[in-house]
């Protein structure tokens, strides 16, 4: 990733107002440059084919293909762009499923300049913008409403040792890698090794979507 160049970007909402409102932001901003835009999930897909994109700010509900699935087909290109999902409402069933699909984060349409700007810029680096308090509100609100799937919730995690699946645990509840270093008496250097394999192993892009695991495997219960 050359840090140097310009952060390209492509906005996707049914909207035209909501588009040229993100546009202007990011416009007037030196190190971001907006490369495609798009008015469904199918258009969306199509441009991140057409285009060399890093971030996708991605609406969820949208005519033709909502963000969700699209979100799901991006995700699943080689050398895939982050996405970053756009939602009016801070607790919405559909930012769970667009997480779970490979979005790297989500942010409220009514978020400032600077939230929005350091959001891009943060997901661009590789980092999670989700507070672990945030998604733990988010899932456990909508956690329990999801149906069981059964005995795929406990074999899922079978790939992971005993001290991954602390590790997995405690980062299900919203610890840092220093609480957990400090909880589980490892060096924090440990704990990134350990999030390292477990990532790998469980196929996940990042800290959010081992948050959904956690909970979805009943790892972490609501309430704990």
């Amino acid at each position: 990733m050359n840090t140097d160049a310009p952060v390209r970007l492509i906005l996707v909402d049914d909207q035209e107002l909501v588009r040229a409102g993100f546009r202007m932001v990011l416009d007037a901003t030196p190190d971001m440059t907006v490369v495609a835009e798009a008015s469904d999930g199918l258009a969306a897909v199509d441009a991140v084919g057409e285009h060399e994109v890093d971030v996708v700010l991605m609406d969820i509900r949208m005519p033709r293909l909502d963000g969700v699935e699209a979100t799901r087909r991006i995700c699943e290109l080689p050398g895939a762009p982050r996405v970053v999902v756009l939602t009016t409402f801070d607790l919405d069933e559909y930012v769970f499923a667009a997480l779970k699909a490979g979005a790297a984060a989500f942010l409220l349409k009514d978020a400032g300049p600077s939230e929005l700007l350091a959001a891009i810029r943060a997901v661009h680096r590789g980092d999670s913008v989700v507070a672990p308090s945030t998604t733990r509100r988010l899932l456990e609100r909508v956690v329990p409403n999801l149906p069981s799937s059964g005995e795929t919730r406990d074999t899922k995690l079978d790939v992971l040792t005993e001290r991954e699946r602390e590790v997995l645990e405690a980062v299900g509840r919203g610890l840092t890698n220093s609480e957990i270093a400090t909880a589980l008496f490892l060096a924090e250097a440990t704990v990134k090794t350990h999030i390292g394999r477990i990532l790998a192993k469980l196929g996940l892009r990042d800290r959010v979507q081992m948050v959904v695991v956690a909970y979805e495997t009943g790892l972490v219960r609501t309430g704990m």
